[in-house]
């Protein structure tokens, strides 16, 4: 009874105090939009582009640590090589959009299993600390090796668009082909990512090794071959993301995976570490909130970095599972 009371207290302090801080955040929308409705319905399209990118990143992490417990760091990293792949297969064989993209995606498939295979499975009866240290040298290692000349070389590359940049201008605002092809791609896959973890069978599996892994191998699953499949359904996602995001920004370095990485790993905690929902909403947000910093505040292309960080912090003390995150999670 106590702790009923303690849940429904605290639920109720914390979306007190974000309905408080949304009721700022539409009074100062509301001004932004009535000073300057172009610039604003601008920003928001570049934001929302930005967002969709991450959301991609964001479902990967989240996916990862609901089934394992595991912020897998060199996940960044994995959607790097994803990017080079996809332009090796562009320039090098002269592949069209979507022969890149399954490049891509299979590579980083194929590179997100053997890394957990090698790196995290070994550690699966471990402190979560020793596997949080795997992945934080797992991700060190594959930033710098793929630096060497013999690799990817550390130069940064003009990535070559697979397909012609097409721009439409409506009542002031522009957009681009490839702010559509973001959007639908990234939608399709939260759509079906939520249908693969909740109608399917693997999904079910994933599920069951989330709550309890030692009965779910009484009940017969086979919990590694269930972690593997997750593994390879965030690289795909990595792989499509880092073809989309090479397309929007064209210029790629062996470094390239470190600060969208950071931004979607902080977006999966304000949506909700381990919900799929938040970590899409919330990297919406962090896209929006990035966006419009550049757009509205002085040096905000500096300071866009230390407001998405000062975002993560506010929500830690204000509501620390995220906006979709349950306080009592890990009581279960």
């Amino acid at each position: 009874m106590k702790d009923n009371v303690i849940k429904v207290l605290l639920k109720a302090l914390s979306w007190g105090i974000l309905a408080v801080i949304a009721g700022v955040i539409v009074t100062v929308v509301g001004n932004l939009v009535t000073e300057d409705p172009v610039t604003f319905a601008q920003q928001m399209l570049n934001g929302l582009q930005l967002g969709f990118m991450y959301a991609m990143i964001a479902v990967g992490y989240t996916l990862v640590y609901g089934v394992v417990k595991l912020i897998n760091f060199a996940y960044g990293d994995v959607f790097m090589v994803g990017a080079f792949v996809s332009f090796f297969g562009i320039s090098q064989y002269g592949f069209s959009f979507v022969p890149a993209l399954l490049m891509a995606t299979l590579a980083c498939v194929f590179l997100a299993v053997i890394i957990d295979r090698v790196a995290y499975k070994p550690l699966r009866d471990a402190p979560r600390i020793a596997a949080l240290i795997t992945a934080l040298g797992m991700s060190i290692f594959l930033e710098y090796f793929t630096a060497l000349k013999f690799v990817f070389s550390p130069d940064y590359i003009s990535f070559i668009r697979p397909f012609e940049l097409v721009t439409w201008n409506v009542g002031g605002v522009t957009f681009t082909n490839i702010q559509l092809v973001v959007a639908a791609t990234s939608i399709v896959y939260f759509l079906g990512v939520q249908y693969i973890v909740g109608r399917t069978k693997i999904g079910k599996a994933m599920r069951a090794s989330a709550f309890d892994k030692p009965t779910a191998r009484l009940m017969g699953i086979n919990v590694n071959a269930v972690i593997a499949a997750t593994f390879a359904l965030t690289g795909a996602l990595a792989g499509t993301a880092a073809m989309l995001y090479a397309t929007a920004y064209p210029q790629i370095f062996t470094f390239m995976g470190i600060q969208p990485g950071l931004k979607a790993f902080v977006a999966a905690v304000i949506g909700g570490i381990g919900s799929i929902p938040g970590a899409f909403v919330g990297s919406l947000i962090m896209g929006v909130v990035e966006a419009m910093t550049i757009g509205y505040m002085p040096l905000g292309s500096t300071l866009k970095d230390g407001i998405a960080f000062t975002l993560l912090i506010i929500m830690l003390l204000i509501k620390p599972t995220g906006l979709f995150g349950d306080p009592f999670e890990e009581v279960k």
